[in-house]
């Protein structure tokens, strides 16, 4: 019976953290996008060489020239 008097605040207390926890991670937008993760995987990563990544101004900087493909 003692080992009530103990585990029973525990419990509660576990609880209202879990709680705190959820209602934190749905205000912080952790469940927004649920479904844009797992489609993610089935597109391939965008082509720095397309002409939307194309930076605005025409000067190409150092580190965006790629080097020739390799035969």
């Amino acid at each position: 019976m003692p080992a009530l008097y103990v585990m029973i605040p525990a419990a509660l207390l576990l609880v209202g953290v879990a709680v705190y926890i959820f209602f934190w991670a749905v205000d912080s937008g952790q469940y927004d996008d649920l479904d844009g993760p797992a489609h993610s995987i089935l597109f391939d990563d965008q082509d720095p060489r397309h002409q939307a990544a194309v930076k605005t101004d025409d000067t190409p900087a150092e580190d965006d020239k790629e080097p020739p493909p390799r035969a």
